[in-house]
């Protein structure tokens, strides 16, 4: 299934405050499916077999491009045209399954009513296992297709929290972070290479952490807490009892995004 990766500093902060490890959906109208078992289907190993054949080969022929590039900007070219030709064979190999996929647990989830899928990890208690449904749906021969009725209304929203990256304070924040780090990280290289026992080495390495971690206090720490604070102000008003990443939403579910970063743009 799909995976949404994220590496902006204020991102992952805001992620761990937001998004908890699990939750306890004792709703009647709460799926939620083991994408792991669905990825693990024949078809899917069979794909990602294939996928990673194809890899294994277009690695050789980069290898062969990028001895021959001649400047930098031809390094670009390179890397982003077969980053391009990878990303094309996905398309092509798996991109029908996920969409078969997602078919299905939209079947189901509109056989039985529901307003919300999410996966399997984060479920500690209630909610409707639909995995084994959704398997035997995508197994099928039927042809699937999109239910006519969209899903009911939902109690828990969602954020991309990715498109956050892209707000002009968190960009400048994470950008003056990274700056700061790699300084850091130099000035601290040279403790090391001075240090002359395992002891100094450690209460450096500790040094630097308390040094970065106080500096993402200052930088990321504000625009964190105003984001929790304009999150939670969303959802109150469009009567939201939970919000999540969307990372963790299969089906269904209120995207609030927009509405978050509209906020934080103001």
């Amino acid at each position: 299934m799909k995976t949404f990766i994220y590496s902006l500093v204020a991102t992952v902060a805001f992620a761990a405050a937001v998004a908890p490890g699990a939750i306890a959906a004792d709703l009647a109208d709460v799926g939620y499916i083991d994408q792991a078992a669905v990825g693990s289907l024949p078809p899917f190993a069979s794909a990602n077999a294939q996928l990673a054949q194809y890899k294994a080969q277009l690695d050789q022929q980069f290898k062969g491009a990028m001895q021959s590039a001649k400047s930098d900007a031809d390094k670009q070219r390179v890397t982003l045209q077969f980053q391009q030709q990878l990303q094309d064979k996905q398309n092509e190999l798996v991109g029908p399954l996920v969409a078969r996929a997602q078919l299905a647990i939209a079947q189901v989830s509109a056989s039985k009513n529901l307003s919300i899928v999410v996966d399997k990890r984060i479920i500690v208690y209630g909610g409707q296992d639909i995995t084994k449904e959704v398997i035997g749906a995508f197994a099928s021969s039927k042809a699937l297709v999109q239910p006519a009725a969209s899903p009911p209304p939902a109690t828990i929203g969602f954020v991309d929290q990715s498109a956050f990256g892209s707000i002009p304070k968190m960009k400048s924040a994470s950008d003056q972070m990274s700056t700061f780090a790699s300084e850091q990280q130099k000035i601290f290289a040279q403790k090391l290479n001075g240090a002359k026992t395992d002891v100094e080495k450690q209460q450096i390495a500790s040094d630097f952490n308390k040094t970065l971690k106080s500096k993402q206090n200052e930088l990321v720490k504000p625009i964190v807490d105003q984001t929790l604070a304009v999150t939670a102000d969303v959802a109150k008003k469009k009567g939201l009892l939970l919000v999540l990443d969307r990372a963790d939403i299969v089906y269904g579910g209120m995207d609030i995004t927009q509405d978050v970063q509209s906020a934080l743009t103001k």
